[in-house]
């Protein structure tokens, strides 16, 4: 048997596309797909678990793994930093498992730098019509914050052309049906295995 890598499967898309619900839709369909969890510096809130929903560390200690290159990607937002931790994800690629993470254009562009046989997925909505209905429709933004995300919506939407696939976002079904087809695809792309073919079928000679 040809032993085959995990995945690791980068989703991005404009806020109001649909991506979050995309990734947890796939993760309740396929137990074999984690979700990478990130590290941050910021508190944990009512309910939140270390290790589940982040890994909460202090700022010496993130600053530290930074220094030492232990993050596919960071950033820092107002007073807290924010990373996706490289060795739990490189060890389950390594065992075969795939992992998924949801992540925004800057982050998913230091991941490609870094990790570049990644799976890059971007999320669109059916319009940018649509799009700002259901921004409106979640109700948790004031009106300015809602017209902010609306008109950064197509400047994030030029960002595709650093992606692999798109996912146009009608249905979440479909659409999560759409990126386990892409899954499929990569797990039997030949650049991906060449070597590894070849050296098995010469072994049998």
């Amino acid at each position: 048997m040809l032993k085959r890598k995990g995945l690791l499967l980068v989703v991005s898309g404009p806020s109001g596309a649909g991506k979050g619900t995309i990734c947890k839709e796939l993760l309740q369909k396929n137990e074999q797909i984690k979700l990478s969890v990130s590290a941050t510096t910021r508190k944990p809130r009512n309910g939140e678990v270390d290790g589940v929903n982040y890994f909460f560390i202090e700022k010496e200690k993130f600053t530290d793994m930074i220094g030492k290159g232990e993050f596919l990607e960071y950033a820092q937002i107002y007073d807290n930093f924010y990373g996706t931790p490289k060795a739990a994800i490189i060890e389950c690629l390594e065992n075969g498992q795939d992992v998924v993470l949801e992540i925004e254009m800057q982050g998913a562009k230091q991941i490609k730098e870094v990790y570049p046989e990644g799976v890059f997925i971007f999320v669109l909505p059916p319009s940018l019509e649509e799009l700002k209905s259901r921004i409106v429709g979640r109700g948790t933004e004031t009106k300015e914050e809602i017209d902010k995300r609306f008109s950064c919506a197509f400047e994030e939407i030029n960002q595709i052309v650093n992606y692999d696939y798109f996912v146009v976002n009608k249905d979440v079904k479909q659409s999560t049906k759409e990126v386990e087809s892409i899954i499929v695809a990569e797990k039997n792309k030949v650049t991906r295995y060449k070597n590894n073919i070849i050296e098995k079928f010469k072994e049998e000679l």
